[in-house]
This record gives structure tokens, sequence and C-alpha cells, in this order.
């Protein structure tokens, strides 16, 4: 996946489509993102002691990752990503200024 946890996305498809928010973690076996106050829906939870009243509580729900691109640190904007081999390294790189992204 060329998207990481931390990173910056800006969102391109569904509810939400030109929010962006930070990545809190990321399902590469699903290919699914799950971003920050993103998708956010509604879960009825239960009381955890007696006496205690059940409440309604809004989590943020995945996204496929492609509907999500990252936004570069250095120019700001949403672009794509590319990989290239920096000495023995993969580095990603912004398509639109060309800098690396770490």
């Amino acid at each position: 996946m060329y998207i990481k946890k931390g990173d910056k996305v800006k969102i391109l498809a569904g509810v939400d489509k030109g929010k962006s928010g930070k990545v809190i973690s990321i399902s590469p076996d699903r290919n699914r993102i799950l971003v920050e106050g993103i998708q956010m829906v509604k879960k009825h939870q239960r009381p955890k002691k007696q006496g205690e009243k059940g409440e309604i509580i809004s989590i943020p729900r995945s996204l496929h990752a492609s509907n999500a691109l990252l936004v570069c640190s250095n120019c700001g904007k949403a672009s794509r990503i590319g990989k290239k081999l920096e000495g023995d390294k993969m580095v990603r790189y912004c398509k639109k200024c060309k800098v690396t992204l770490e």
C-alpha cells in the first residue's frame, strides 16, 4: 500500500468527498484505511455495569484505499505517489513536485 499510518489524505469519493484527515490505521490485506473524522457512524453501546446507562457513540468506519489520495507534505496538494529506489531503499515521492516523502 502506498498510504501509511500518520499520512494526511484527501477523500475522493463517498459521503465525505473533499474532506481530509489523518490516517489512524491501515489494513493491507483488505486494502482499507481508517481516517480520523471521516465516515463516522453511530454505534449503540450497552451499559458496562449495572445501574449505568447505555449510550450512542460515533466511531470512524474504514474506507477503501483507492478512495483516498495522499496529500504531499511539501506542496500541500493531493497528488499521486510514485516509488523509486534510492541506494538500496525504496522511497515514495510526489508526482507533482518530485520530492521524496517521509
